[in-house]
């Protein structure tokens, strides 16, 4: 293996970087982007029954907050609660930005690996048929070792290029369609618990004109 690399010319070092920090991401990704990190489950159900059952206290909120991305969306509309229904989306719609922006953390490094991979690979491939060339401006088509040489460059960086490039950007498309669909679903409960807290504010209003009357 060691071999290879050497053979494969400096741009291996920055290839062999482009991987550690591909791999790194990946784990990190994935362990941060667990369905039970992010949606724990219950919780729309849950934070709905706090918002028509009673009053909520803020240090239970601030601990909503900090339990989940799911639930800083929630934590944000239960902020406002008592304020209009557009209000209460618009602090929905920009807290969802930050939330989105943590959700992708890192994936469009993620996606530069994919990208500029296979371009070293290239750089070495182009680095190894110079390098084939001069040989042959040296020491003519006899010292098949010199050309060799060459050879072995261009093919072992175009090699290790895709070979990280490749499960990088199949990675960097899998988080991102698992993040796309988790917005989907804290929109749906982000959508469910405005139309709880919509719904208790006018059954509030009712019993209100009732004993009124």
């Amino acid at each position: 293996m060691l071999e290879l690399v050497i053979a494969g010319g400096w741009v291996m070092v920055p290839i062999l970087l482009l991987a550690v920090g591909a791999i790194g991401i990946t784990v990190e990704r994935a362990w941060t982007l667990r369905r039970r990190e992010v949606l724990p489950p219950g919780l729309g159900e849950e934070v709905r029954q706090w918002a028509k059952g009673r009053q909520l206290d803020p240090r239970h909120i601030e601990v909503l907050r900090s339990n989940s991305p799911l639930g800083a969306l929630l934590a944000a509309a239960l902020d406002v609660r008592h304020r209009s229904r557009e209000v209460i989306k618009e602090r929905i719609e920009d807290t969802g930005r930050h939330v989105l922006h943590e959700l992708e953390r890192f994936l469009p490094t993620l996606g530069t690996i994919a990208a500029v991979a296979p371009l070293l690979g290239l750089l070495g491939t182009v680095l190894g048929m110079i390098s084939m060339f001069m040989a042959i401006l040296d020491a003519g088509v006899g010292d098949a070792n010199r050309l060799a040489g060459g050879i072995g460059q261009a093919l072992i960086s175009t090699a290790a290029g895709l070979i990280v490039a490749i499960p990088a950007l199949v990675l960097y498309r899998w988080f991102r369609s698992r993040v796309a669909g988790y917005v989907v679903e804290m929109e749906k409960e982000a959508i469910a618990l405005v139309d709880a807290i919509e719904d208790h504010a006018v059954a509030g209003k009712a019993r209100a004109r009732g004993a009124a009357a």
